[in-house]
């Protein structure tokens, strides 16, 4: 089973009166390089000119990246740790049904394992993606940037969460959501949640990429003296309970294919039922019905829902289903979370139609872990997102 350690935490020096909201982002994956300069501008020291560096007068943007880092350090902006901590990441939000709720995890280093090592499982398979853009990072800054998401098999996780720790960072994103970390470093409290963890396999939920690269450079670094920290990495572990988790769907875009071709492939395998104009109202009723919806570009809904027979032996997954019904279809697929994003998508004519699928659930991702199988790409989307820049990892402390 994985090691999971506390490690010394980098982290803006709240002491200096510094509003955080201000100088932390999402995820560098979640967003486009014109959303990337609006964070630049919130603030000189926001994460993103480090973990989002652009190419400027020819300099390698790696290399100025990690300058930037250093520079921080040197000026007081950002300290480390003098002792090594866990940190307890609590997000208070309104789910999609307008309830309050607050989920919780643990910020840590897990161990870096080796693909068919066990201990460490991914939950879907991966679309082909660019390393060498975080792997270059990696190299440069020596700092894990943004934690892994992982969910951990074993119980008891968050009852030992519960107790507050020392807070250190609090931060209120675009959405509303409040994100609050707080560090533990009582040596039995550490020992506890260490112990937890390390006694059962965890299921990587979001950072599958992010954590192949923290492999690569394992390998990479391995005999060398600049080895040390390598053998794990920065990861944010909460425990696979309904009341921890906030799941929506990656919905699909269709291209290359009418709306009228995907309706007659789709017939094989659904009934079918009008679903008016589409707006977000239109995933609760799929819930309701057990139905998929296809949407026109005009954003008109046909309810999709599964035939009996039509899927005798395909996975209890809407993503599955998708795979099966048009594996005979000739088209091209992209993925989009968000009602509103997807309307827009086919309003731009960006695709010719869209699917909206309804989100996994507990259960169906429990099942995965304890069979080995993997979902269809972009079967899940984990929220709210992890804000980047609260805590990082860094390598050479």
């Amino acid at each position: 089973m994985p090691r999971f350690e506390p490690f010394r935490g980098l982290r803006y020096n709240t002491t200096r009166s510094l509003d955080v909201s201000v100088v932390t982002s999402p995820p560098y994956d979640v967003f486009d390089e014109k959303t990337r300069n609006e964070y630049a501008r919130l603030n000189e020291h926001n994460v993103v000119h480090v973990d989002y560096p652009l190419e400027r007068d020819g300099t390698d943007r790696y290399d100025t990246a990690a300058h930037l880092l250093r520079s921080w350090v040197d000026q007081g902006v950002l300290v480390v740790e003098d002792v090594p901590a866990f940190y307890i990441y609590r997000m208070t939000f309104t789910d999609e049904t307008l309830t309050t709720r607050t989920t919780v995890g643990v910020l840590g280093a897990l161990e870096v394992v080796d693909v068919e090592a066990g201990g460490v499982l991914p939950h879907e398979q991966t679309t082909p993606k660019a390393k060498t853009d975080r792997l270059d990072l990696t190299r440069a800054t020596r700092v894990n940037l943004s934690p892994v998401w992982g969910l951990s098999l074993n119980t008891g996780l968050s009852e030992l969460l519960e107790q507050p720790g020392t807070e250190v960072a609090q931060s209120v994103d675009e959405q509303g959501v409040v994100h609050l970390v707080e560090r533990i470093d009582d040596p039995d409290r550490l020992s506890r949640i260490s112990a937890c963890v390390s006694q059962k396999p965890v299921l990587i939920a979001d950072g599958h990429h992010r954590y192949a690269i923290s492999r690569m450079y394992r390998d990479e670094m391995s005999g060398l003296a600049s080895f040390r920290g390598t053998d794990l990495t920065f990861t944010y572990v909460a425990e696979l309970v309904e009341e921890q988790l906030s799941i929506a769907a990656i919905h699909r875009l269709y291209s290359s294919v009418s709306a009228d071709e995907l309706t007659k492939a789709l017939a094989l395998h659904f009934t079918m039922s009008d679903a008016g104009l589409v707006d977000a109202s239109t995933l609760l009723e799929m819930r309701r019905q057990g139905a998929l919806c296809l949407v026109d570009p005009t954003g008109h809904g046909t309810y999709l829902q599964p035939l009996d027979h039509a899927f005798e032996g395909v996975r209890d997954l809407d993503s599955a289903r998708l795979e099966h019904a048009l594996k005979d279809v000739p088209h091209a697929v992209t993925y989009q979370h968000g009602v509103s994003d997807v309307l827009v998508a086919l309003g731009s004519e960006r695709c010719s139609a869209a699917i909206l699928i309804r989100p996994v659930n507990i259960d169906q991702i429990r099942h995965v872990a304890n069979s080995g199988e993997l979902m269809p790409p972009k079967s899940t989307f984990f929220t709210p997102k992890l804000r980047t820049g609260l805590v990082m990892r860094p390598l050479d402390y």
